[in-house]
């Protein structure tokens, strides 16, 4: 068992996955959060050190109650990566309501939950860090993001609040602007099929960044990073 506990709530391929593999080289137990409970690839059956947990994170219930046990399998939850959204795309009129709010309840409310868990216990150890997978559209709207970018910006803007009042307390809150297309199969396949390797994110280099911002000196730590391709344009 390692000394800190890392969770990955919106545990699964691509990013999440980076997320895993690089905190569990770091020493980290992982609690591993997702609607299917899947696992780590790899990891065998008796290895104690990774749990992987089914829940929805537009269900507070649902989260609160993943995290809990966590909390129970694992101990006390030192990192938590909050890299949860449903990507609702479309235009006004190709997005329902219900769409609309689903967006929302994963990637605001969701944050909410966590946070209105997990705060005032790092708050009253003194330690903690909350690192959420965020996006451009959470700095600006465009005509497919009718769904998604409210849900960005309103987790962005809750990032900033939870900052000021957590992290006079000793919890460190992040927000990571990902602007760019992250290297997926998926994403290869049906968003950017003709581009070369050059015009992608690659996951474990996020993973990377969010390693170290987790230990980041709290005499000099960062509230927001914007992280991009070389040849990204902005």
């Amino acid at each position: 068992m390692g000394e800190k506990v890392c969770v990955i709530i919106g545990f699964g391929p691509g990013l999440g996955t980076a997320y895993a593999e690089i905190f569990k080289e770091a020493g980290y137990d992982l609690g591993l959060l997702s609607r299917s409970g899947a696992s780590l690839d790899g990891a065998e059956p008796t290895d104690t050190s990774v749990r992987a947990y089914k829940c929805d994170a537009g269900d507070p219930n649902s989260l609160k109650g993943a995290l809990a046990s966590v909390q129970s399998d694992l101990g006390e939850i030192d990192v938590v990566i909050f890299n949860a959204d449903l990507a609702q795309f479309g235009a006004l009129e190709d997005v329902s309501e219900l769409q609309f709010e689903q967006s929302w309840r994963v990637g605001a409310l969701g944050l909410f939950a966590t946070a209105k868990l997990l705060g005032p216990q790092m708050s009253e150890r003194g330690s903690g860090v909350i690192i959420i997978s965020g996006a451009t559209a959470a700095l600006r709207g465009n005509v497919w993001t009718t769904a998604f970018a409210p849900s960005k910006s309103a987790q962005r803007t809750l990032a900033n609040s939870l900052a000021k009042q957590l992290g006079p307390k000793g919890v460190h809150i992040v927000y990571l602007v990902i602007d760019g297309v992250i290297d997926t199969k998926d994403t290869r396949t049906n968003f950017a099929p003709n581009e070369s390797d050059d015009f992608f994110i690659k996951p474990a280099c996020i993973a990377e960044t969010a390693l170290m911002l987790a230990n980041q000196d709290k005499s000099a730590w960062t509230f927001e990073l914007d992280i991009r391709p070389f040849g990204e344009k902005w």
